[in-house]
């Protein structure tokens, strides 16, 4: 009998067993297919299985998702957007299985809660800025799911000083600024010619101007809804991963500052924003985690 974790990314789609033997090197992972997406989840997971009788399955989804229903409307899976039945469709795969879904942002935040650097606080916020923003909340040492499963979507805060138009019809977003897929788009309208968040990454650590200013701006729009958030909801850490917070000062620097200038109230003078430690794995970590919680509840 085996647990699985599922992870639905916004560039993936990943798989593992959830024991102590497995490593970072167990991970099953493929990029977002453009079509047949369940049929390729599906390889994946019955590959990790092994054969052995699945008895949990834990799912992170990038969303939006209705975690009472089991659907996920992810916008990097062009066949799901109106929707996807990914519990029932799981159920169905796995017929002795316990089935759960989460937030990829919640999932993020279990496993900062329960290996990383939220371990010892019961207040925290933890994000994830690659190319897209995700994030997700714990307060009083219990993960936020909201009303439809999809608190902790940080990356919809609106961020003064920009306007910057957003997928989701908004204007002004984080995601928008600092999402790692509107930040190349806003390098390459600059002239940049550059094609992915990796290469801007690389590019801004090299002190290319246009990428080096892409990220200024995401740390500048960062550092401005943390301080917000915070001030919100009381808490005095955020921990940042994702492939944009690899960029070192060219986006920390402007963060810092900006958290600085706008944390200003007497209860938050304490607020540290530190750097994921749990690096690609930590979503289906937590997704692991959710499995194994609801398991043995």
């Amino acid at each position: 009998m085996t647990v699985l974790a599922l992870e639905i990314g916004s560039s993936r789609f990943a798989a593992s067993r959830i024991a102590d033997d497995v490593g970072t090197d167990d991970v099953l992972q493929i990029p977002i297919p453009a079509s047949g997406a369940w049929d390729r989840c599906q390889e994946i997971l019955l590959e990790a299985a092994g054969g052995a009788e699945v008895i949990g399955l834990g799912i992170a989804s990038a969303g939006p998702i209705d975690m009472a229903a089991g659907v996920v409307a992810p916008a990097e899976v062009p066949e799901w957007r109106a929707g996807f039945g990914i519990v029932d469709a799981a159920r169905k795969l796995f017929p002795s299985a316990s089935v759960h879904l989460a937030l990829d942002g919640a999932c993020l935040a279990l496993a900062e809660r329960n290996f990383g650097a939220m371990v010892e606080v019961v207040d925290a916020m933890a994000i994830t800025a690659s190319d897209r923003i995700s994030g997700g909340v714990v307060v009083g040492g219990f993960t936020v799911v909201g009303r439809t499963g999809n608190a902790g979507h940080v990356g919809h805060v609106l961020v003064p000083g920009f306007d910057d138009r957003c997928t989701c019809g908004g204007r002004g977003c984080l995601e928008a600024v600092a999402g790692g897929a509107s930040a190349v788009r806003w390098a390459r309208e600059q002239g940049w010619t550059g094609t992915s968040v990796a290469g801007l990454v690389e590019a801004a650590r090299a002190g290319e101007e246009i990428p080096a200013a892409a990220l200024s701006r995401a740390g500048t729009a960062l550092g401005r809804a943390i301080a917000s958030v915070a001030a919100l909801l009381d808490m005095d850490l955020v921990v940042l991963g994702g492939s944009l917070a690899g960029a070192g000062p060219v986006l920390w620097k402007p963060l810092n500052e900006a958290v600085a200038t706008h944390a200003r109230l007497s209860f938050l003078p304490g607020l540290r924003v530190v750097p994921s430690q749990l690096g690609d794995v930590a979503l289906l970590a937590g997704a692991g985690l959710l499995a194994l919680s609801l398991q043995s509840a």
